[in-house]
């Protein structure tokens, strides 16, 4: 047993210092390829998470004009910057976002109906935002006014 099986945050200081001090082949090479390979499975499940939440409050926004609030406006706001948080560490999430949005998308307009009561059939199969509007800072739907 070695101290990743028994005390991660031990076992993660002396990779780091073998790794500074070039001990190379002391390095626990096959759990720090795993390690690695999840933290980049993590940043990628929380791109998603952050996107699905900006979706479901944009959904909420347009399609729930008379409920919005401040609340939504911060939700949308506290997504889009911690999504941008994550692109100035890794920039290379950002073509991950084309690929994701469509079952982020999905899972948006269900949060959204569960939230408003409106069916999730309501909203349009496709997403009704381009990736840009979707990160833009000041970007929020209009109403649909009459065109429903």
């Amino acid at each position: 047993m070695t101290a990743y099986d028994t005390d991660y945050g031990l076992w993660l200081t002396e990779q780091i210092e073998r790794l500074k001090t070039h001990q190379w082949e002391q390095l626990d090479v096959d759990n720090l390829i795993e390690e690695l390979e999840q933290l980049n499975k993590s940043n990628k499940r929380e791109l998603y998470s952050y996107l699905v939440v900006v979706l479901s409050h944009l959904l909420k926004w347009q399609y729930q004009p008379q409920m919005r609030s401040g609340s939504w406006r911060g939700s949308i706001s506290n997504g889009r910057k911690r999504i941008g948080r994550l692109f100035k560490d890794q920039p290379s999430l950002k073509p991950y976002v084309a690929e994701i949005l469509v079952e982020a998308y999905a899972e948006a307009c269900e949060w959204a109906s569960e939230e408003t009561g409106i069916p999730s059939a309501f909203f349009p199969p496709e997403c009704l935002y381009t990736v840009e509007q979707i990160l833009a800072v000041d970007f929020l739907p209009d109403d649909l006014g009459d065109r429903e």
